[in-house]
């Protein structure tokens, strides 16, 4: 006779395992990053940050990158998409999307190499789970819009005085010579073009630059910072994350670039954006 619980059992054992071994098997990662990871989980358990809003869990996780070197086109790595992880080398994006990952995982109390993996595929992709390039979110407002619409952060550009913004994105569609899985999978053009038609049929929400001083007050630390660009068809030239300093500004925590680190702005976040002619205003999430 059969012994149904015992069946039942083997088929559950055998899903982990195949669930396992196909997570790590679509992942690029090194033993660096493990224990880079690891050593951010540590932090949070010695620090008791669990305890603590996920707003100060970010600043924290985010603090201890800074001094991490900026290292870009991290994400194209492999033959195909792949999760990538490359903790001891962040660009803008890839810094505040690991801060939030692991703040994530230590609010969850989801602490293991494997729940980071997980949660950087949530992050990283549209609904959360990835099928191939176009999957992920590569522009930063079609990843405020599909953060916001899971209930993962809220948009709150409107609610902290934003105006209403329209804008032609089709940047990558245009520059397909920039991106090296565009240039080597010609099929994935219209896909993105596809997207692109999408973000620039909705409606999203913006601070000029003019005007962030003036609602520095509503903005909290922790908050994730898109910076929107005047160059065509681009949405966002810049992200990082808004900490209020000793000076009581806002102040920006990010990747700067090549050859610079993780650092915290001098300037406050309004100052700074004021010095380049390129970014002219900003959108922000604030983490649920």
């Amino acid at each position: 006779m059969i012994n149904a619980r015992s069946t039942l059992t083997r088929i559950f054992v055998f899903a982990v395992v195949f669930f396992h071994s196909t997570l790590y098997s679509q992942s690029l990662y090194t033993q660096q990053d493990v224990d880079i990871c690891n050593s951010k989980f540590k932090i949070a358990v010695d620090a008791k940050l669990a305890q603590k809003p996920i707003n100060e869990i970010i600043i924290e996780i985010g603090k201890s990158f800074i001094g991490t070197d900026y290292v870009a086109y991290t994400l194209e790595k492999g033959d195909k998409e792949s999760v990538v992880v490359n903790l001891a080398g962040l660009d803008c994006y890839t810094f505040f999307e690991s801060t939030f990952a692991l703040s994530r995982c230590i609010k969850n109390g989801k602490t293991s190499f494997e729940d980071y993996l997980k949660e950087i595929e949530n992050l990283r992709y549209g609904g959360g789970k990835m099928n191939d390039y176009p999957s992920r979110l590569h522009y930063f407002s079609d990843w405020l819009f599909d953060i916001n619409k899971r209930g993962i952060g809220k948009d709150v550009t409107k609610m902290i005085g934003g105006e209403l913004i329209k804008k032609k994105i089709n940047f990558m569609s245009t520059h397909v010579d920039s991106y090296k899985r565009l240039k080597e999978n010609p099929k994935f053009v219209a896909d993105i073009a596809a997207i692109e038609k999408e973000i620039s049929e909705r409606d999203y929400y913006w601070i000029p630059q003019a005007k962030i001083a003036s609602v520095e007050s509503k903005i909290q630390s922790g908050d994730i910072i898109g910076i929107t660009t005047s160059v065509e068809g681009l949405d966002i030239a810049h992200t990082g994350i808004a900490i209020r300093m000793e000076d009581g500004r806002i102040h920006f925590m990010h990747a700067p670039i090549v050859g610079m680190k993780v650092q915290i702005t001098k300037k406050p976040l309004a100052d700074y954006i004021a010095g380049n002619k390129k970014q002219n205003g900003i959108m922000v999430l604030r983490a649920n």
